[in-house]
């Protein structure tokens, strides 16, 4: 909601204040459908030859996150604080069983009972992946540590593609707008021969393609871009907030502090409190008991 707020503020501002400044909105109007074809146009192929097409939809996917946000909210955090005290607990006290949940996650009774972590490959991965190790005795904290940094970052890296995607499309706009400007120089410089108020007008259009370059690139494209890579950025938590768990767990910390230590970990809109995460565990104890 926010987004469109943003977009609508972006419009009223700019074009109502060029209307109260007694501007005439039939120019650009009968220069948009034009400079938007040679802009617009321009800025989708260099956008196609710069990226395959795995690239186009991940940039395409990630537009959405502008309007719809972080994917993982406060109850998110909690939860999976929750899982991980699930599958330390059970891996301290009987490693045998917890193979079962971490072999085969979509059929485990305590993953199961988390269905928006379990539907994401990456952290369902992760955890696996790392209790997995653990159980075979791979269980030098900092080396682990290392590893899922290096994963993480290399994960961090490919969701950033649609952010830098969007950035070489709005840093390339102002000059696609100053090319669709210059070809409109140069019909205006083939009717030099016509009255000053025709030439005006086809000034003022060629100077749409210049205005719309700056606006789609300064008030639609790179805000797109910087919010993307503020929403990767803080989902990018999530995962952060696993490794912290499960490298102290290999450093043989009560499970209790296990999940503190993830707690201190989550940033502090999403961060349960301690009484809040308190009673979740108590319900966690409770269902297993």
């Amino acid at each position: 909601m926010i987004g469109l707020i943003g977009i609508a503020v972006i419009f009223i501002m700019v074009f109502g204040g060029y209307l109260l400044a007694g501007g005439k909105m039939s120019i650009i109007l009968k220069s948009l459908p034009f400079e938007m074809m040679m802009i617009g146009g321009a800025a989708v192929g260099a956008f196609a030859i710069s990226n395959d097409m795995s690239g186009i939809k991940h940039t395409l996917k990630d537009v959405g996150k502008v309007f719809k946000g972080p994917r993982w909210k406060h109850e998110d955090y909690r939860d999976l604080l929750c899982l991980l005290f699930e599958l330390i607990r059970l891996a301290r006290s009987n490693a045998v069983a917890l193979e079962e949940h971490i072999e085969d996650p979509p059929s485990s009774a305590i993953f199961q009972r988390y269905p928006k972590i379990l539907k994401d490959h990456e952290a369902i991965d992760l955890i696996c992946d790392t209790l997995r190790a653990a159980s075979m005795n791979y269980d030098d904290p900092h080396q682990v540590e290392e590893v899922l940094e290096k994963r993480m970052e290399a994960n961090l890296h490919h969701a950033m593609h649609g952010s830098h995607a969007l950035q070489t499309v709005a840093d390339g706009l102002p000059a696609l707008g100053i090319v669709a400007a210059v070809l409109g120089v140069i019909k205006t410089m083939g009717s030099i021969d016509q009255p000053p108020e025709i030439l005006g007008k086809m000034i003022g259009g060629a100077l749409v393609g210049t205005f719309l370059g700056v606006f789609l690139a300064y008030g639609l494209v790179g805000p797109f871009s910087a919010k993307v890579k503020s929403v990767v950025e803080e989902d990018a938590h999530f995962y952060q907030l696993i490794r912290e768990v499960l490298v102290a767990n290999l450093h043989n910390h009560a499970t209790n502090i296990c999940i503190e230590v993830g707690r201190q970990n989550t940033p502090s809109h999403c961060r349960p409190s301690f009484s809040e995460l308190e009673d979740a565990l108590k319900e966690v104890k409770q269902d297993a008991a």
